[in-house]
């Protein structure tokens, strides 16, 4: 079998090829003309035929897509897709596609008994469904982002002229408040200004509805994904957009062995520094996606109003390290629930009349005794005695 290693730049590809005994049998840079690529797998499916197939390695990256199409059409058996972790000192093409070639022939056995490999910081690309919520998903973001900027400067113009307290409402993303700026008199500049910005407001507006309405047209196309965000949206402070958000980011629920796998997918796993007897538990790792965290941050304001379990938890939480701890334990929290909800097909619970203390020891129980949050370990189970 050969072991192809791939470091992918904009403009060529650098190559790294070794054989079963792991000697490099070529390597060198190949332009990412389509005629170029085209020619050399060709050369290099024949090539690999003779040794029983190839394995291949590449770095991820923001358009490797087409890369990926081709390694698929030519049969590669298995196909590694990374995470870079550092940068070296000594960087060059060639010395990653080697370092590449290195990590995939040290791993080959793993690999090929279907073991996770060592050293490795691998990633699945999605499937091309989940792919394109993706892309939609980030371009929703996008759009949010760019009117809420329009919406800010509006409302820097109304208040360098003190109209703020003439506003309909202190919330300026509505209608009635669009309706009423289009009514206050302001210096010519500042009218032209405004005007403008409402215009940029309602065609953000427009174009949000078309994303949400095409998102919502690929959620529908599947009846376990629909089921899903209806699970989702079970969640307090999770809406349609927000759940089909996550589920494009975790995929197939299987792939993630525990609620710990998912927490460390999504970054909400704390960072560490343990060196010679010292032990330095830094921040969450965020090396998730953002988006995804933002909608976990979002929920978790509302669970804790109205989930009387996680109040609890999340207030005993807060008195010892802060509001700021508590609310990033709170959404570790609510990621394992969705683990448990996804993975068992279970429905979001949770109890009104769960008394407003803090709960005993003699009062815990283990996850596996409660589904009350959907296995919230350390959830408080008193009941009001009659």
């Amino acid at each position: 079998m050969l072991y192809l290693a791939i470091d992918q730049h904009k403009h060529q590809l650098t190559i790294n090829i070794r054989n079963e005994q792991g000697d490099v049998m070529q390597k060198g840079q190949i332009s990412t003309n389509p005629a170029d690529i085209d020619e050399f797998f060709v050369a290099f499916a024949k090539k690999a035929r003779k040794h029983r197939g190839y394995m291949a390695i590449v770095e991820v990256c923001g358009f490797n897509d087409w890369l990926l199409e081709k390694l698929k059409k030519t049969q590669c058996d298995e196909i590694v897709v990374i995470q870079p972790e550092q940068s070296a000192v000594n960087k060059t093409d060639k010395r990653d596609a080697d370092a590449l070639g290195t990590l995939l022939w040290n791993n080959r056995r793993r690999l090929q008994g279907g073991q996770r490999p060592n050293g490795i910081r691998r990633i699945f690309p999605a499937d091309p469904d989940d792919a394109q919520v993706r892309q939609l998903v980030n371009f929703r973001q996008h759009l949010v982002k760019q009117r809420t900027r329009i919406i800010n400067k509006i409302k820097g113009i109304i208040n360098k002229h003190n109209l703020s307290y003439d506003a309909p409402t202190e919330n300026y993303a509505t209608q009635k408040f669009k309706q009423w700026i289009n009514t206050v008199l302001l210096p010519v500049v500042d009218c032209l200004e405004v005007n403008m910005n409402v215009e940029a407001w309602e065609l953000y507006d427009k174009q949000i509805l078309e994303v949400e309405a095409e998102l919502a047209k690929h959620s529908e196309a599947s009846k376990a994904k629909m089921s899903d965000v209806y699970r989702l949206k079970a969640i307090p402070g999770i809406s349609a957009m927000g759940a089909i958000t996550l589920l494009s980011r975790i995929g197939d629920i299987k792939r993630f062995r525990n609620p710990d796998s998912l927490a460390n997918y999504f970054g909400l796993t704390p960072g560490c520094h343990n060196t010679g007897g010292k032990h330095c538990v830094g921040g969450i790792t965020k090396r998730g996606n953002a988006i995804a965290r933002q909608v976990l941050n979002f929920a978790v304001l509302h669970v804790v109003r109205k989930d009387a379990a996680m109040k609890v938890w999340y207030k005993k939480i807060k008195s010892k390290k802060g509001a700021k701890t508590a609310r990033m334990a709170a959404m570790r929290r609510l990621a394992t629930i969705i683990w448990h909800m996804l993975r068992w097909g279970k429905p979001y619970q949770f109890r009104y009349d769960l008394p407003q203390v803090v709960p005993r020891k003699d009062d815990l129980r283990s996850s596996k005794e409660v589904f009350g949050g959907i296995c919230n370990r350390n959830h408080s189970q008193r009941r009001k005695r009659p």
